[in-house]
C-alpha cells in the first residue's frame, strides 16, 4: 500500500437518545481495547451464549422483548445471524414455534449468513449455485411475510443480492429497498448493504457508491448515524484498493486517500451532524460500530480534537473493522486513544 502520513501514534508501520440493554462495559480512558461483538448489549451476549449450548428459548425472549425498536432489533437480529450460522437452534426454534415471526426473521438472516460462508469458502470469483440463492431469497420473503412491520427480512434481501452474478435487476433492487425504507426510512444496516452492492467491490464503482453515501447522509435528520455513510465508503474504497495492489506496487496518491481536502471536509460535515445533532446520553450498542468508523475517519483526517471527542464517547468500545484494513486493530485504537486522551 501507499505510505501513509498520518500514522497511529507510536508505531513505525504504515498503516495498511441514551437507552441501555442492561449495564454497558464501563468505558474509561485506560485498558486495552473492547473488541466486544456485542458492544455491551449484556442480554444480547447471554441470548448469543444460549445459541451455542443449542438453546433458542432465551433469543425468543429477547426479540420479543426488542419489540420495534427496529435500531436495536437489527443489531440484535445482525448479530445472533451470525452465531446461528453454525448451529441449529433457529431451526429447532422454528420447529418448536412454526408460526412465530421473530424465528422466520431469524432463520432468513442466518440463511444469507450460510450463504456468505459458503461464498467465501468457495473463493472470491467462484459462484453460488442459482438454486441456493434462490433459496435464501424466498427464505427472506416468507419472513417478510411473517413478520409485515420488520425490515430485518429486507435487509437481508438486500445483503444477499450481492452474491448474485452480475447483480440483481433494477426493479427487484428498488423493490427491496423501497420495502425497507418503508418500514425504516433511516436503517443503517439496510443503507450499509446498499452501499455496498453499489460499489466496486460488488456491482457498482466508486462514484455511484459515494453518490449514494453522500445522498442518504444529506437526507438524513440530525443527530442520524446515516451521516457516517460517507466515512464507510471511503473504507470501502480503500480496500477494493488495497485488495487490488497486494503483492504489486503501491498505487501513485493514494496515501492522501484519508486527509485531502474533501475527505477532511466530509470527516467534519459528520461530526457536526450527527454528534453535534445527537442527543445527549450513553452511546448505546447499535452506534458503537458506526462510531469506529468515524473515529478511525477522524485521526487518520488529522482532525484531533473531533478524535478527542469520539473516544471519550467510545471509551475502550473497539470495532476491528475499519481499524484492521489499516494495520493491527488493537496498537491502532490503543495508540491514537492515548494519544488524543492523555496527550
Amino acid at each position: 500500500m501507499a505510505e501513509h502520513r498520518h500514522r497511529a501514534p507510536g508505531k513505525g508501520r504504515a498503516p495498511g437518545k441514551g437507552r441501555t440493554p442492561g449495564k454497558a462495559r464501563a468505558p474509561g480512558k485506560q485498558g486495552a481495547p473492547d473488541f466486544d461483538p456485542d458492544f455491551g448489549d449484556l442480554p444480547l451476549t447471554e441470548a448469543r451464549q444460549d445459541i451455542v449450548i443449542g438453546r433458542w428459548q432465551g433469543v425468543r425472549d429477547l426479540l420479543r422483548a426488542t419489540g420495534t425498536d427496529w435500531p436495536r432489533r437489527t443489531h440484535r437480529q445482525r448479530i445472533l445471524s451470525h452465531a446461528a450460522a453454525g448451529s441449529s437452534a433457529v431451526e429447532n426454534w422454528r420447529a418448536a414455534e412454526p408460526d412465530s415471526p421473530d424465528a422466520a426473521a431469524l432463520w432468513a438472516a442466518t440463511e444469507v449468513v450460510r450463504v456468505f460462508d459458503q461464498a467465501i469458502a468457495a473463493g472470491r470469483g467462484i459462484g453460488i449455485d442459482r438454486a441456493r440463492l434462490d433459496g435464501a431469497v424466498l427464505t427472506c420473503l416468507d419472513a417478510a411475510d411473517a413478520s409485515p412491520a420488520d425490515p430485518m427480512p429486507w435487509v437481508s434481501l438486500l445483503t444477499v443480492a450481492r452474491l448474485y452474478e452480475g447483480g440483481i435487476t433494477q426493479s427487484e433492487l428498488r423493490r427491496w429497498w423501497d420495502e425497507m425504507r418503508r418500514r425504516d426510512p433511516y436503517n443503517m444496516e439496510g443503507h450499509v448493504q446498499l452501499l455496498r452492492y453499489f460499489s466496486a467491490r460488488w456491482h457498482g464503482t466508486h462514484g455511484r457508491m459515494y453518490d449514494f453515501a453522500r445522498d442518504a447522509a444529506g437526507a438524513a435528520p440530525p443527530g442520524s448515524s446515516l451521516s457516517v455513510l460517507v466515512q464507510i465508503a471511503r473504507v470501502e474504497e480503500f480496500r477494493y484498493v488495497a485488495e487490488a495492489a497486494r503483492g504489486r506496487r503501491p498505487v501513485r496518491d493514494f496515501g492522501q486517500h484519508w486527509h485531502h481536502e474533501l475527505a477532511v471536509t466530509e470527516v467534519r460535515r459528520t461530526f457536526e451532524r450527527w454528534i453535534g445533532g445527537r442527543a445527549a446520553g450513553p452511546v448505546v450498542p447499535e452506534e458503537v460500530g458506526e462510531l469506529n468508523y468515524l473515529t478511525h475517519a477522524a485521526c487518520y483526517a488529522g482532525l484531533d480534537d473531533e478524535a478527542r471527542a469520539l473516544f471519550e464517547l467510545l471509551g475502550a468500545r473497539a470495532a476491528r473493522v475499519p481499524w484492521s484494513y489499516t494495520g493491527d486493530a488493537a496498537e491502532q485504537f490503543t495508540a491514537f486513544r492515548a494519544a488524543r486522551l492523555e496527550g
